[in-house]
């Protein structure tokens, strides 16, 4: 298994990728060592069909719900190129997971998002008298404008700001992709406000990341979504989600603003248009609003009677 995590960081996979396949065999290797299965000449097709059927079964112990199945074929797929692997380096003759059946796609809407007027509110909810209210200010209005991700605002440095041109250089974010994205000139001055009066205060060295916290140090993941979860709940919204509520609410806004799905896959950092499409789904305001106009049955008039006459109620169904 080392080995094989040697391979990927030689082909340049992501850290982030490497622990998740890290936890998925670990997983696998524990539940074949729970079922007498001591080496990888022992692991047969039965034997992952058997993984597969416990994955279905397994329920979560603090919340008792089962494994969503992308979770699932997430565990799977990663046992699959491992033993892929193994087979091409000659450790087995065969890749007892070759022929296994991965569980079919969820297509879910993303985490919910914010209207323009809560968005408006959240932003006007900080404190600005402090460095860390500038701060925070900042990273909101960010994260609205832009839709990055939350990994990505952690990673950005000073260096990554056109503030001419009003755009963000993205470096190595999802599938080790850099981007450029537009930004807001509101989000902009907000960005200057704090490199100019807060965060001389928070930086002790010649740190070049933007978001720092008190101590001067980058955020954790945790931290920040700890951070905004606050400001959230703060003017009541207690939705599900943080830093990724904004970048659906900045992706949803957009639509219905009728920007195009190919730009907004650009600028989301989307591999494919699929998934930049699963948006299309949360615009129900404006699909509303176009069935109001255009559909010759919306019109409110009182159905006939069978005599043709106008009658308050439709007639009985069935009869």
């Amino acid at each position: 298994m080392s080995r094989y995590f040697v391979h990927l960081r030689m082909n340049n996979w992501s850290p982030r990728t490497i622990d998740r396949r890290s936890h998925s065999v670990g997983r696998f290797i524990s539940w074949c060592g729970q079922r007498g299965i001591g080496t990888i000449a022992e692991i047969t097709t039965e034997s992952v069909e058997a993984y597969r059927r416990s994955l279905y079964h397994h329920r979560n112990e603090r919340t008792g719900k089962p494994i969503r199945f992308s979770t699932r074929a997430s565990y799977l797929s990663a046992i699959r190129h491992w033993l892929g692997w193994l087979c091409e380096q000659g450790w087995i003759e065969a890749n007892p997971a070759a022929l296994i059946e991965l569980p079919k796609e969820e297509i879910r809407l993303p985490a919910a998002y914010l209207t323009l007027e809560q968005v408006e509110m959240l932003l006007g909810s900080v404190d600005l008298q402090t460095p860390a209210g500038l701060r925070d200010r900042a990273i909101l209005e960010t994260f609205y404008s832009t839709a990055i991700r939350r990994s990505e605002l952690i990673a950005l440095k000073l260096d990554d700001f056109n503030r001419e041109q009003l755009l963000v250089t993205i470096r190595q974010g999802k599938g080790r992709k850099d981007r450029i994205v537009p930004i807001g000139k509101r989000a902009m001055q907000w960005i200057e406000k704090y490199l100019s009066d807060a965060r001389p205060q928070l930086v002790h060295d010649d740190s070049e990341t933007v978001f720092v916290t008190t101590r001067g140090n980058p955020f954790h993941p945790s931290n920040l979504t700890a951070l905004v979860r606050c400001y959230l709940t703060g003017i009541g919204i207690t939705k599900r989600g943080s830093c990724h509520m904004l970048r659906h609410t900045a992706a949803t806004l957009m639509l219905e603003g009728d920007a195009d799905l190919r730009s907004l896959q650009c600028m989301l950092g989307h591999k494919c248009l699929n998934t930049t499409q699963v948006y299309t789904h949360l615009t129900i305001k404006r699909l509303r609003e176009v069935h109001r106009k255009s559909h010759p049955g919306y019109a409110d008039r009182e159905p006939e009677d069978r005599g043709g006459q106008s009658g308050e109620h439709p007639p009985e169904s069935g009869r």
